[in-house]
């Protein structure tokens, strides 16, 4: 076993070079400036103080670096993460408390253990189960929440609420309240904000800016308005009209520790946890895939989950919370021509140092500004577009997303969360409980076998084929049985039945029961049971029991050779038909809907 497969930076760092150090370099500084605005508010986020945001931005980049199998991939704290963790915090204290921190922290380290244990598993798989319409359904609501509970902050008013419901009657109970001075802040943040993220990128390319140049500079918009918003509050005073400043930021670096064990408390956390690795880890992987696939290059899903861990697991041993790849960030660290997690330790060395050093500047910096910074973040991921094509293409998965949507709004994002991962499992039981099943017969002159209901088809007197298009399993194996039977009850001429597995990956124990009681069944009828297109791996399996020696038929390695061998004349008579002149339902044999089995899913493919 290789050693470098767990730990990645001994792939790359042997080939490190000097035009790397400066591309990482030059990204790494790049993104510390956007960071340190964006670190300070996902705390905010979170319920936590300030500082706890830069401390979950140093040694988690660190470690990725070290573990990560992305090159361009920036970790640190993101909105969902954020909101997820208030969520599960404010269930142990009250926020601002000691407690509260400390669930927090606990929360980081419990996530980081869980996707390590994940990751040594090779568990990567799991994110399959969370399925992408639920995903963007869970991100959507998310994003609405995020926005809707920092509009207090913009309006300067003392709001709260754990759902959207509780927010928005509080917020508008609060509506006379409103501090101007906060209002014009925080709505003249995010009118610039929304400007610098449509509008300024063409601007700057129309004054000469490259591409990536004038992408850079856009994407640092939060930047411009921290330090507009802190020049306005410090030379007009506002702070002492009501506008909530950060105030005093501790510029010490974190402590390293792990806090006073508490099994009720990480008991308590322990699921919060598992379902914050989940997302994290989604989140991640899918930002990282992204950006793999623009430099031709790829990562290791297994690896991400160590990767992760152990960034999540130094976050709270550093005195932060829950961690994990950001959209934005990553983007701007691609985009400023990282090239290396090198860059990810580098601008992990520039927020510490901005933590000792530049914090005491942002003591006037607006409150208002940093929740304008995070609604406007957090509105990008609403995709109101793809609930409407998710509607148009699947109404099963639509079911999934609107339940997502409404219980992450209205009943907590928890809840909302663990609602979609368990739609997103029925359903999927649901819809390969009933798995697609075509009567088919030849194409004239073709060796091809089609669905009677979509193909001008010829097919046997006596010989059913039944083309199976779903692997076999104990959720299925009776809709199968009871296929098979209503056809023997409506087709007294049939003598053998063809079973065609060209989709078949897979038959279970279950599945096989059901496929001896067919047998035996078919047996009794005086009908042959036979098998065609059956892939290596599944006959591999069947070989292994004592099925195939119990069978009556044969199994045949293709569909043209069965039908041949069963009922030549029938072939013989396709090849002779003009493909042209041969029409749906002309042809004398009985059609599907005559055989008594009728479209699974209320469909004729």
């Amino acid at each position: 076993m290789k050693i470098a497969r767990y730990f990645p930076i001994l792939d790359w760092a042997p080939k490190y070079r000097g035009e790397t150090l400066v591309s990482d370099l030059v990204a790494a500084v790049i993104v510390t400036i956007m960071l340190i605005p964006q670190s300070l508010a996902y705390a905010l986020l979170a319920g936590l103080p300030p500082e706890v945001g830069l401390y979950a931005s140093i040694l988690p980049l660190i470690v990725y670096a070290v573990f990560g199998s992305s090159r361009q991939l920036a970790v640190g704290p993101v909105a969902i993460l954020s909101l997820m963790t208030a969520a599960a915090a404010g269930k142990i204290a009250a926020q601002g408390s000691a407690e509260y921190i400390q669930a927090a922290v606990i929360l980081a380290l419990l996530s980081g253990m869980i996707l390590l244990l994940m990751g040594l598993f090779r568990m990567g798989f799991l994110a399959n189960f969370l399925s992408h319409p639920v995903v963007s359904a869970f991100i959507t609501a998310s994003g609405i929440i995020i926005a809707a509970s920092q509009m207090k902050h913009i309006l300067g008013v003392n709001a709260g609420g754990h759902n959207l419901y509780e927010i928005l009657k509080s917020i508008f109970e609060k509506l006379p309240e409103t501090n101007l001075p906060t209002l014009y802040i925080g709505g003249a943040s995010l009118v610039f904000l929304f400007w610098v993220r449509k509008q300024f990128k063409p601007v700057l390319k129309s004054m000469g800016l490259g591409d990536k140049t004038a992408t850079i500079i856009a994407r640092s918009g939060p930047v411009f308005a921290v330090a507009a918003g802190i020049l306005v509050v410090a030379i007009m005073g506002l702070d002492q009209q009501g506008v909530k400043i950060l105030g005093s930021v501790p510029t010490s670096l974190p402590v390293i520790g792990v806090p006073a064990f508490s099994a009720d408390i990480w008991m308590q956390l322990l699921g919060s946890a598992a379902l914050i690795s989940l997302i994290g880890f989604v989140e991640s992987v899918s930002v990282g895939q992204t950006l793999a696939a623009k430099n031709r290059t790829r990562i290791d899903p297994n690896q991400e989950l160590i990767g992760l861990g152990a960034a999540s697991f130094s976050a709270g041993v550093s005195s932060g919370y829950p961690v994990t790849g950001g959209l934005a960030r990553s983007a701007v660290n691609f985009d400023a021509g990282a090239e290396t997690p090198a860059a990810g330790a580098f601008t992990a060395s520039g927020i510490a140092l901005a933590t000792v050093f530049l914090t005491p500047y942002l003591f006037y910096l607006p409150q208002a500004v940093l929740a304008a910074t995070i609604i406007v973040a957090v509105l990008s991921l609403v995709n109101i577009r793809e609930v409407i094509k998710v509607w148009k293409y699947s109404k099963s998965d639509f079911a999934a997303m609107a339940a997502t949507i409404f219980v992450t709004l209205f009943f907590g994002v928890e809840l909302g969360v663990t609602t979609g991962v368990v739609l997103s499992l029925l359903l999927h039981l649901y819809n390969t409980s009933r798995p697609h099943f075509a009567l088919v017969g030849q194409l004239p002159g073709t060796h091809h076998f089609r669905n009677v209901n979509r193909h001008a088809v010829v097919i046997s007197d006596t010989v059913l084929t039944v083309r199976i298009d779903e692997s076999l399993y104990f959720a299925n194996a009776r809709f199968l049985e009871d296929t098979v039977y209503c056809m023997l009850s409506n087709r007294p001429d049939m003598k053998h039945l063809i079973l065609m597995c060209p989709a078949v990956n897979h038959i279970d124990a279950s599945a096989l029961e059901s496929l001896e009681a067919i047998n035996h069944r078919l047996e009794d009828a005086g009908v042959t049971l036979h098998l065609s297109e059956i892939k290596g791996p599944v006959m591999d399996r069947l070989q292994r029991t004592h099925f195939l020696e119990e069978m009556t038929g044969k199994v045949f390695l293709n569909q043209y050779e069965a039908m041949l061998e069963l009922d030549e004349y029938c072939v013989t008579n396709a090849f002779s038909r003009d493909p042209k002149t041969t029409k749906p339902g002309t042809d004398p044999c009985p059609s599907l809907r005559y055989a008594g089995l009728e479209p699974a899913n209320g469909g004729d493919r």
